[in-house]
């Protein structure tokens, strides 16, 4: 039987300790923090579910034979990259790319390190194993996972072991046969109170005397002395789907986990206390370029939403004939081609690696330097294109009650294509996809979730083909020399 989102939404009543305003949550996908949220993220599977859909979403475990989400499968060829993408397309679609730690991207990081599972057998083959039987456990009960990543902020100008407290980050407290013991606090557990698990582990450089946070593990989200701290939830803040459209149905949320002497077995841990392998089962192994190839796929959408949306906000605003708004709208229109063009690029230029296809490095960081710096500027772009109409808006639904304000509704709420009622329908999802508090939120995790932009820029640089590059100007300079044209002057 194929997952499908009633299943995953009563996988997540298992008592995890998720906190917010204070308080303890019972039952999270009653919570009115979380509930539509979930129900989103339960969709998704309800989606791949459908008899219609299931050779798009899915495809036979080797190992069961069971059809599971193509999330956690590992394209052998190009063809197969892309038949994948079509998949994560699907997905990215039924939440418009607002949802960036929606189930297909920590499967694919866990993925991209079984691609590269010979790197972790040159290390330990006891965590190789752990992780091989890991992934197949993920994959055959399509789990959905999150992860927590970086360490808290705290004093940056120092190393982890040199924080004022030693358990500030996760960190070894003991081990023994049977596992080890953690203690400490990760962030940042982007759609953790959805997810069934959590891989937990650091991507950020650690030096000398950091071994004990040189760590990589999973642990369900109700493991026994895990607690997990709500940010604010935007979707408690919006009751109104009219009001809030994005925000009170697409808040993937955001926390910070604390591991309170949590105990993870052996069979659970791939790295434990070397600092060098911590980060080759990210840059050595094809799972950070596989994970963030899927980020891509969902910017690209994401993007083509942000697009459409600034054509709609011409429209009703009747400038969509002026020439200065259509050489805007060409602009927004060529930068969203060009990531959905880096998208097929990287796929199109990528490569085998033991036995598996993946798509291109430097493309992709290409891609990820550039569309930091973009997702700002489209959404200035989109409030360049409003103007005041995403401000004058109604309070709120209420306002369609009263007789007297919904007469002045629909005397200044004018369009030349749409009802009063429609403009500020249109014009309220505007708002909340640009300008809310959500909308804020998105800009910084479109700016920071792969790494400050010097990181982007660094994978970059490390990835290009400089001998290629220099090689022209070095063509080029061997076709002359000052001894060549000094005689070619004097015979002359």
């Amino acid at each position: 039987m194929i997952k499908n989102g009633t299943q995953h939404i009563a996988s997540l009543r298992d008592g995890r300790q998720v906190y917010i305003n204070g308080q303890a949550v019972g039952d999270v996908t009653s919570h009115r923090a979380f509930r539509n949220s979930i129900r989103s993220y339960a969709n998704l599977y309800d989606f791949q579910a459908r008899p219609e859909n299931v050779e798009k979403m899915t495809f036979e475990s080797p190992d069961t034979g069971r059809r599971v989400s193509k999330i956690w499968q590992l394209p052998t060829s190009y063809a197969e990259l892309v038949e994948r993408r079509g998949a994560l397309e699907a997905w990215t679609e039924l939440h418009y790319g607002f949802m960036g730690r929606s189930p297909d991207h920590v499967a694919s990081c866990i993925s991209g390190m079984y691609m590269g599972i010979d790197v972790f057998e040159q290390y330990d083959p006891a965590r190789a194993g752990a992780l091989r039987d890991y992934y197949k456990y993920a994959r055959d009960n399509d789990l959905f996972l999150t992860y927590v990543i970086v360490n808290p902020q705290a004093n940056q100008a120092k190393a982890a072991h040199e924080q004022e407290d030693k358990y500030l980050a996760v960190g070894i407290v003991d081990q023994d046969a049977e596992g080890i013991t953690v203690r400490g606090a990760k962030m940042l557990a982007t759609s953790g109170i959805m997810a069934n698990e959590v891989f937990c582990s650091c991507i950020q450089p650690l030096r000398q005397g950091d071994e004990m946070y040189a760590l990589s593990f999973a642990v369900p989200m109700n493991a026994k002395g895990m607690k997990v701290m709500s940010r604010k939830s935007y979707e408690e803040n919006a009751p109104s789907v009219f009001d809030n459209p994005l925000s009170s149905r697409y808040d993937e949320n955001d926390a910070v986990l604390y591991f309170d002497d949590v105990k993870v077995p052996w069979e659970r841990i791939f790295v434990a206390g070397d600092v060098a392998m911590c980060a080759k089962q990210f840059h050595a192994t094809p799972a950070h370029s596989y994970q963030n190839y899927q980020c891509q796929v969902r910017l690209m959408v994401k993007l083509r939403f942000l697009v459409g949306l600034a054509l709609k906000i011409t429209e009703v605003n009747g400038t969509n004939s002026f020439p200065q708004v259509r050489e805007t709208l060409g602009q927004l229109a060529s930068e969203a081609a060009m990531v959905e063009a880096w998208v097929y690029g990287m796929e199109a230029k990528g490569r085998i690696e033991n036995g598996y296809f993946v798509p291109d490095r430097n493309m992709l960081y290409g891609s990820q330097v550039v569309t930091q710096q973009l997702y700002s500027k489209v959404l200035n772009t989109l409030r360049e294109l409003a103007g005041g109409g995403m401000i004058m808006l109604p309070s709120s639904i209420r306002d369609f009650e009263n007789p007297d304000l919904l007469r002045i509704i629909e005397k200044t709420q004018k369009s030349p294509v749409c009802s009063p009622e429609e403009r500020v329908k249109f014009f309220k999802l505007a708002w909340d996809a640009v300008g809310s508090e959500f909308a804020s939120r998105h800009n910084q995790y479109e700016l920071f979730y792969a790494g400050a932009s010097f990181v982007t820029k660094g994978h970059a640089f490390r990835t290009y083909d400089w001998p290629r590059a220099t090689g022209l100007v070095d063509d080029l300079l061997s076709t002359y020399s000052l001894g060549a044209e000094l005689a070619t002057l004097q015979a002359a």
